[in-house]
């Protein structure tokens, strides 16, 4: 089974100033999301949901940093089963941060670390998500 990188986060203290940032030096598209706090980069071409058009093309999100020491780009491993990943990053010795979690009309997420606690997330798709 492949798990593509689906997807990365960028965290800020004042996430409207840092999408300005990446606009300008990128020229992405910064779109904030409806009833969240979340904004959604958008590095190339994409669908009505978001999703990139082009293969091997993924886009992001930026959002308030959760905690102080969160400096990274997050990305996001595409999995069959969010619930059966987690057992198997627990089991194999990685930690859970954030469980399940869903975003509407498109799937779920889990950010998680592996054995040297390095964070990244996990995605299973599902446009019947709540």
């Amino acid at each position: 089974m492949s798990s593509p990188v689906q997807h990365f986060e960028i965290y800020g203290y004042d996430p409207e100033k840092l999408g300005a940032f990446y606009a300008n030096v990128f020229g992405w598209q910064v779109v904030k999301m409806p009833n969240m706090d979340y904004w959604g980069l958008a590095t190339g071409p994409s669908d009505d949901h978001g999703m990139p058009t082009q293969p091997g093309m993924i886009n992001g999100g930026l959002m308030k940093r959760p905690m102080p020491d969160a400096r990274a780009w997050m990305n996001y491993v595409t999995v069959s089963s969010l619930d059966e990943a987690m057992k198997k990053i627990e089991a194999a010795g990685g930690k859970i941060y954030r469980g399940r979690m869903a975003v509407p009309k498109m799937g779920y997420f889990a950010v998680v670390a592996d054995p040297e606690m390095n964070p990244f997330g996990i995605w299973e798709s599902d446009e019947n998500a709540q």
